[in-house]
């Protein structure tokens, strides 16, 4: 990455419709309504042979009070700030605005390279807008549609001279899941998170749970747009920080109610936005409002995020504004063995997002999540630890036919998955699996993280079949004279 480019103008001019474009995703959300994108979004964009961040912003509003549009507005004027490039982008169709005046003067002061952008320009409909925006004194204005792509040839030729003014910047990578094992690697395989391979961490929860100002908390800085009005993120919003010495990009998303209450369709976009994070991510963080912990839904996306095979950490926020806290905490522990069995020894840790307290458990938490869900142990010790387990608690024999589970091996991490070679495996109830896993958390101190065990058929293998077989001499009295006992 080369530089970085802030896209910023007033609302509904199509700024996410670009910024969709030259990532290559519909990573933005995109309305016709204006207003959908509140935080800054990040992405990897690519022009032609350029590679470079490309920054999604919220549209400038006239608004300098605390309300909500005020605190997108120095949001974005935050991110002109920081960013490399800024792309001011107007409406073709509509012309210069007023609006756009003012802030073309707000870019002046604030950013030495801008580029103007007459979007919605397609065929004649933007000459008069392009032409018109000559007078905001910003330079020749370049005319796109980033509905249908066009005009991006033109401004990846103004882009070309600016990118070798600029440090190059470290992409952002995708997470490895399901990684196979090679070999027989021991447990001391795993490799903590660097500046080029980040902890990927995705924070989720209901709405109003303190997703952002938790983040902020950690970046020690208002990155994230926050305020008492519960849905402000909307967009899965991803930044790279360090969390008291460890690389990470931490995605912050929607917050998300139960299905049944979603009616509105922007709503419905951020709550698919917010599952993809997961998706990304290698360790969840699964935020609760302590007043109201694991309800119904807060369940679900616990168990959504184990489904997907993440490493998961509860974390109970607001815990400064609980009085009897030793009580609480029985409590939260006591539901979270009862209602989230298959999260059984996920850390638990209490939090508060506005002090910062618990932030360094937290920390903890985390990395010791990411490092059992990297966990590798040995075949050795797994046929070693199987067989104990089958001496004590045999596998049943359905219709009088012993289940021989025969040997165990890691193939995967990210999270752990075991294969083991077994007779009759259809007939291996789901209660030995979930034998097997509990005995695999706790001998081989595994807690929490998803573990998949898959059991295989090798089928009766039986060395002796085509042998031929004499009786003993001291057996032959035994017999009917024709190698038969009585």
């Amino acid at each position: 990455m080369s530089f970085t480019l802030a896209i910023v103008g007033r609302p509904n001019v199509g700024k996410s419709t670009l910024f969709n474009r030259l990532v290559g995703k519909r990573l933005a959300l995109v309305d016709d309504q204006p207003g959908v994108t509140r935080d800054l979004r990040e992405g990897d964009a690519r022009l032609g042979d350029l590679r470079f961040i490309v920054i999604d912003s919220a549209g400038l509003e006239l608004v300098e009070d605390d309300s909500l549009q005020g605190r997108m507005r120095r949001l974005t004027e935050r991110a002109v700030e920081e960013a490399d490039i800024c792309l001011f982008v107007i409406d073709g169709r509509v012309g210069v605005t007023a609006t756009d005046e003012i802030f073309a003067d707000i870019l002046r002061r604030k950013n030495a390279h801008v580029i103007v952008a007459a979007n919605k320009s397609e065929g004649s409909a933007g000459d008069a807008g392009a032409l018109e925006a000559w007078s905001l004194g910003l330079g020749e204005p370049v005319r796109i549609s980033a509905e249908h792509g066009e005009g991006l040839d033109d401004l990846y030729r103004i882009l070309v001279p600016l990118a070798d003014a600029f440090d190059a910047k470290a992409a952002l990578t995708a997470p490895e899941v399901d990684v196979d094992v090679t070999g027989d690697e021991d447990e001391d395989a795993y490799q903590p998170p660097t500046k080029a391979k980040p902890l990927q961490l995705a924070v989720i929860g209901r709405p109003n749970a303190g997703k952002s100002t938790l983040i902020n908390k950690i970046l020690g800085e208002d990155r994230l747009l926050t305020g008492p009005e519960a849905g402000i993120t909307r967009d899965a919003i991803s930044v790279r920080t360090e969390f008291m010495g460890t690389p990470m990009r931490i995605f912050d998303t929607a917050g998300m109610r139960k299905k049944a209450k979603i009616d509105n369709k922007l709503e419905k976009l951020s709550v698919a936005d917010g599952l993809r994070a997961v998706r990304f991510a290698e360790v969840v963080v699964v935020l609760l409002d302590v007043d109201i912990p694991f309800e119904q839904q807060d369940l679900r996306i616990a168990d959504f995020a184990e489904t997907e095979g993440r490493a998961v950490v509860v974390a109970a926020n607001k815990w400064d504004l609980e009085e009897d806290k030793a009580h609480k905490l029985n409590d939260l522990r006591e539901a979270f063995e009862r209602l989230l069995p298959q999260l059984r020894g996920a850390p638990l840790v209490t939090v508060s997002a506005k002090t910062g307290k618990g932030l360094d458990r937290l920390h903890d938490a985390i990395l010791k999540a990411h490092a059992v869900w990297n966990r590798r142990i040995t075949t050795a010790k797994l046929n070693q630890w199987l067989g104990a387990m089958t001496e004590a608690h045999p596998p049943p024999a359905p219709g009088g036919r012993r289940i021989k589970l025969r040997y165990m091996t890691q193939v995967k991490t990210r999270p752990p998955a075991f294969v083991v070679m077994c007779n009759h495996a259809e007939k291996l109830p789901e209660s030995y699996s979930r034998y097997l896993v509990n005995g695999l958390r706790t001998d081989f101190e595994m807690p929490g993280t998803p573990i998949r065990l898959t059991f295989r058929d090798q089928g009766a293998a039986n060395p002796f079949k085509d042998k031929k077989w004499s009786t003993p001499s001291r057996l032959r009295k035994h017999t009917d004279g024709k190698g038969k006992f009585d």
